[in-house]
């Protein structure tokens, strides 16, 4: 159990399994700061078979953590990714030793802003150092190493997580077999970049944020990082979706208020999303984690051809997109996998027809599920995974 700060109070949270990384020697991250003996919390789901040859790293999104299935200790929820790890599902735990940590950064136990900094006694705020989803990859490589396993089966991991997926597989390619980087980018376009502003604006404009030293000043910014969240989360959707859900539908009343309660549906729908949220996620957190994945860029600022980056590249590739993400639109995906071709990478790509946006990895989309299903256990038999 640990001392953790979720809404508006202190509570203790089970965070789980937690390695202390870094005590042999300092990882230098991206910004040029060195780190060490810095927490990473982690879970794990089946066993580690005899040949250590089933290992399936899952990345997590912006405001994903490592409990991708079972009961949240936070929300008291099933974990993100539930529908799709377990027994019999499609990330099958009867098969696959199923590894998943809380990127550095994050609040839910790994090395992050709210953090205790030992130079000071107090929580990191925003002297906590600039982090990217190289820095992130390099922290899950440790973790890899710390649980004894050479090579990855599999990364898989869908938007930010899908990202750390294509960090892996250009940073350490000799380190896994397969690939799945699901409604993702090799890069932030500048409409995400600007979405992600607009999100950590809200949260520094809210005087309860306290130039990020919240924490010690007994505060909470909930209502900026409740504006951030509903903004980003319109992002998450499809028009289509939002009109078939919701239309211009009234929330509990038959007309107008002509006041700025939540009148429409759709209004009432966002506010939930933003409450619900801030009781579960820390806001510079999210001030670091959607600068870090703006930042990422495979092409370095254009200074290098993704061919190249790819170049003899041995990774099995599985490259999914949807047809209503605008967040991540397939554009994305199909020069993602025209720079595979480019190099005669082993990949395929889908582009999967459905109506409910970027979200739709995690939600119930059976040909999705079937993809996946297909790689996996395809990919298996070639690589003699038991």
């Amino acid at each position: 159990m640990v001392k953790s700060y979720f809404g508006a109070s202190y509570r203790e949270v089970e965070i789980g399994e937690i390695v202390t990384l870094g005590r042999d020697a300092p990882l230098t991250l991206e910004c040029g700061v060195p780190i060490s003996n810095f927490p990473l919390a982690y879970q794990t789901y089946g066993t580690l078979n005899a040949k250590r040859n089933n290992a399936i790293l899952v990345c997590h999104a912006l405001t994903g953590d490592q409990y991708v299935t079972g009961i949240h200790p936070v929300t008291g929820k099933p974990g993100w990714w539930d529908r799709m790890i377990g027994p019999g599902k499609p990330i099958d735990t009867n098969r696959f030793f199923v590894i998943c940590s809380n990127v550095i950064g994050s609040c839910m136990g790994s090395f992050g802003p709210k953090e205790i900094d030992p130079a000071t006694g107090k929580a990191w705020g925003l002297n906590f150092p600039f982090i990217t989803v190289s820095d992130m990859v390099r922290v899950q490589a440790l973790l890899v190493d710390y649980l004894g396993i050479e090579k990855l089966f599999a990364v898989i991991g869908g938007s930010m997580g899908g990202m750390q997926v294509l960090e892996w597989a250009t940073r350490f390619p000799e380190r896994l077999f397969a690939a799945a980087p699901i409604a993702t980018a090799t890069r932030q376009s500048a409409q995400n970049i600007a979405f992600h502003e607009i999100g950590r604006q809200a949260i520094m404009a809210d005087p309860d944020w306290c130039d990020g030293d919240y924490l010690a000043q007994r505060k909470y910014p909930h209502k900026g990082l409740a504006v951030a969240r509903m903004a980003a989360h319109v992002t998450y959707v499809s028009q289509s979706m939002l009109q078939e859900k919701f239309g211009r539908n009234l929330q509990d009343r038959e007309e107008y208020t002509y006041g700025f309660d939540a009148d429409f549906s759709v209004e009432s729908y966002l506010r939930h999303q933003g409450v619900s949220f801030v009781e579960r996620f820390d806001p510079n957190s999210y001030l670091y984690l959607t600068r870090a994945a703006s930042y990422f860029d495979l092409s370095q600022g254009g200074r290098a051809r993704l061919t190249d980056v790819f170049a003899g590249t041995k990774v099995r590739f599985c490259v999914v997109s949807f047809s209503s993400d605008w967040l991540y639109a397939s554009v994305e995906s199909r020069n993602l996998v025209r720079a595979l071709n480019a190099v005669a990478a082993n990949v395929s790509f889908t582009e999967i027809n459905t109506d409910k946006g970027h979200d739709s990895f995690l939600l119930d989309v059976p040909e999705f599920d079937a993809v996946m299903t297909g790689f996996l256990h395809g990919s298996a038999a070639m690589y003699g995974v038991d």
